[in-house]
């Protein structure tokens, strides 16, 4: 407990919280400019949309098309599963609440009222 020990300590954990916010201020500083950037990728697509829409041709189109234009190792890499055939589970005419093609066991609602009588 001498004072120059707790001095020391004190000036160690003022020197390590301003090193940990110094740090969380740069982090924050890269996200706001990534959101930045996310905004004027969008505001430039919302543009090119507008201006596809004012020639008359389709924008949805266009939109695919630069999504395309973004992506495109992602689609390559990615193999599509052939699904196998498979067979449904119940027949075509199976309806739960017409009470037909379902199994032995069928639900009916209970008596209305209190259990007990009076």
């Amino acid at each position: 407990l001498e004072p120059d020990v707790v001095v020391r300590r004190q000036e160690a954990l003022a020197a390590a919280r301003l090193r940990m916010q110094e740090e969380l201020n740069a982090q924050a500083e890269r996200y706001k400019e990534k959101q930045r950037q996310l905004e004027e990728e969008k505001r430039r697509q919302k543009i090119a949309m507008w201006e596809s829409m004012q020639e008359g041709k389709s924008y949805k189109g266009n939109l695919k098309l630069n999504q395309q234009e973004v992506e495109p190792g992602a689609s390559a890499s990615t193999v599509p599963k052939s699904k196998p055939n498979k067979k449904p589970l119940r027949g075509g005419g199976y309806n739960p609440l017409s009470g037909e093609g379902g199994g032995t066991c069928s639900w009916r609602p209970g008596r209305r009222g209190p259990s007990a009588g009076g």
